[in-house]
């Protein structure tokens, strides 16, 4: 069956008139299992179309390494929306923002000589050109003019918020074109005049983004856009974390409430979160203020459904609103899942980092210290290793070019720590002899995914180490990407106050949803039968990682806490609810 859609004064699908109420959810950060259950909670609530990015890091993770499988297939979330009777937008930029590491953009792009992001830049968009390569053959047969839910497409994101290179704009309208898209092109910017007019692309559709002030803001987009349709593309209804929060950010959804009838008395909303979900592995997103501020592993987002899918009193009083604009249809909720506390566990086995470290990487010998993308690595963390003769007392020990966070160590003892605004430090040390052993474990925190800084997101170190204030030479690098623990050697050594693998078991009679409590452990990630669920940090203000119950076997789990900062109890919890701070 073929459909039509026209987006002029208003939207109209097979001429009709269409309003879109809409919410974001993230496929890449939920479960696959739970898929249907977040969009048949969306639909319960009164939304008729569903909003996701598309995050090019996931689907091609290392380069000519396509995935669309697992978790990471879109065209199955896709169809589950169809089969929902849901519409879909699409926003496959390369670059996506969205709180995700590096923007959406893969890691190693930042390996390609020449290439400069988000503008005309050859280098760059003959690799975009190669990804949709794979991408938009798999989802133009999903557009609505081939019978799919599919309305539009996205062409960049928040453009207007970083540049103004249209002949940028237009080549990704192109590339898509000429691999399928032949329904509608969509911007979204901020409502601002200079956001808007840098963000616009002819032909496209123009949407703003902001979170509070309904009636206002689409008074102000008015003045810009003309007589196109009025649609807010992400009304931030909550926001996010970062670590060293004093709290978890909490709005006030009766404010929101009042935006959200006014706008739908006069256009178009998609929720911004619907429904957030979770940052699994190292794929938090960062931004930065003069010095990194890495998201929390949770991207609750304080959504109208919480990280585990739980409905709550914001998404009540949404219902309510768009009740008053369309009928709110009965949805049965599908998949049964449950809250579970499996209460607490005793340590099993345990070994350090350095007595493993040849299991777990091989180390890359060079004069000067490499970033991690020279050494073929994307995420995680790596350790610098080298020999020092220059006496027994190092007056200053100085980190040029060192991101994000650096732990130093003397002859195997932990001497300092570092964030990414500190490596400038000059902190001396001593070693036990006139010869000593320098360790050096660089931690990426998240690349930034907003704003300027996002072409200087190499990792590790990128430029050298001054040792009493001239540069050493000589280097022993071990990649660390954490994305094989089983090559850990527990019967292997332990010493007190150094990184380690702590490893626990798990009994399960009944899977459900739980929430990992690691009080009393200082910073690092946490593995379930071998998958990356992500950061935590004893500064909070997240207090439990969530555990979604596939990721669980009934009988025993394997749970290995990897610590850093040498802080580690020998028991760790089991809670049913979260604890974001």
């Amino acid at each position: 069956m073929q459909n039509t859609i026209e987006i002029n004064e208003e939207i109209y699908l097979n001429g009709e008139k269409l309003q879109i109420i809409s919410g974001s959810i993230h496929y890449y950060r939920v479960v696959p299992e739970y898929w249907r259950d977040r969009l048949e909670k969306l639909k319960a609530m009164g939304c008729n179309t569903v909003e996701t990015y598309v995050a090019w890091n996931i689907h091609e993770p290392n380069e000519g390494e396509f995935h669309f499988k697992e978790d990471a297939d879109l065209c199955r979330f896709i169809e589950i929306a169809q089969e929902l009777g849901l519409y879909v937008i699409l926003r496959p930029s390369p670059y996506i923002c969205a709180e995700w590491e590096f923007g959406g953009f893969p890691a190693w792009l930042l390996t390609k000589h020449g290439i400069r992001l988000r503008c005309y830049n050859k280098v760059y968009l003959d690799y975009v050109a190669r990804y949709y390569d794979q991408l938009i053959p798999l989802v133009a047969p999903y557009q609505i003019s081939n019978g799919g839910p599919i309305l539009m497409f996205q062409i960049e994101n928040e453009y207007g918020s970083y540049g103004n290179d249209k002949e940028y704009l237009n080549a990704l309208k192109d590339l898509m074109v000429e691999r399928g898209v032949n329904v509608p092109f969509v911007t979204s910017d901020g409502p601002g005049k200079q956001y808007l007019d840098d963000g616009k692309v002819e032909g496209a559709w123009q949407t703003a983004n902001f979170g509070s002030k309904g009636a206002e803001r689409f008074a102000e987009v008015k003045k810009v856009i003309g007589e196109q349709p009025l649609m807010c593309m992400e009304f931030w209804v909550g926001w996010f974390d970062h670590w060293g929060m004093k709290e978890h950010s909490v709005v006030d959804y009766k404010e929101h409430a009042k935006s959200l009838e006014e706008m739908l008395e006069r256009g178009h909303v998609n929720f911004y979160m619907f429904h957030g979900g979770t940052n699994f592995g190292f794929m938090n997103g960062s931004n930065y203020d003069d010095k990194v501020g890495a998201d929390v592993t949770s991207y609750d987002y304080d959504a109208p459904l919480t990280e585990d899918g739980q409905i709550t009193k914001k998404y009540l009083e949404f219902q309510k609103v768009i009740s008053k604009f369309r009928k709110i249809p009965e949805v049965e909720f599908s998949t049964e899942i449950k809250r579970k506390a499996y209460g607490s566990l005793k340590l099993v086995e345990k070994v350090g980092l350095f007595e493993t470290l040849d299991t777990l990487s091989t180390p890359v010998r060079d004069a000067m210290p490499l970033s991690m993308e020279e050494l073929g690595q994307n995420y995680g963390y790596v350790l610098y290793r080298s020999t020092i003769t220059r006496g027994k007392k190092i007056e200053s020990c100085k980190i040029r070019g060192g991101m994000d966070r650096a732990i130093l160590f003397a002859d195997g003892q932990q001497v300092d720590i570092r964030d990414d605004d500190e490596m400038h430090k000059t902190t001396g040390f001593e070693f036990e002899n006139e010869e000593g052993m320098l360790d050096i474990l660089m931690e990426n925190r998240g690349r930034v995914n907003y704003g300027p800084e996002i072409e200087l997101q190499k990792k590790g170190i990128t430029h050298g180490v001054q040792i009493n204030r001239t540069f050493h030479m000589g280097w022993d690098m071990y990649p660390l990407p954490l994305d094989d623990i089983s090559k850990v050697d527990y019967s292997r050594g332990y010493q007190e106050g150094n990184p380690a693998f702590y490893k626990f078991n798990l009994q399960v009679d009944e899977i459900g949803d739980t929430f990992i409590d690691v009080e009393g452990f200082g910073k690092g990630v946490i593995f379930v039968n071998g998958k990356n669920i992500g950061r935590f940090w004893e500064v909070g203000p997240q207090k439990r990682l969530y555990i979604p119950g596939p990721f669980l076997n009934q009988g025993n789990n394997e749970i290995i806490v990897f610590e850093t900062d040498g802080k580690a109890v020998d028991t760790i919890s089991f809670k049913d609810e979260p604890d974001l701070g």
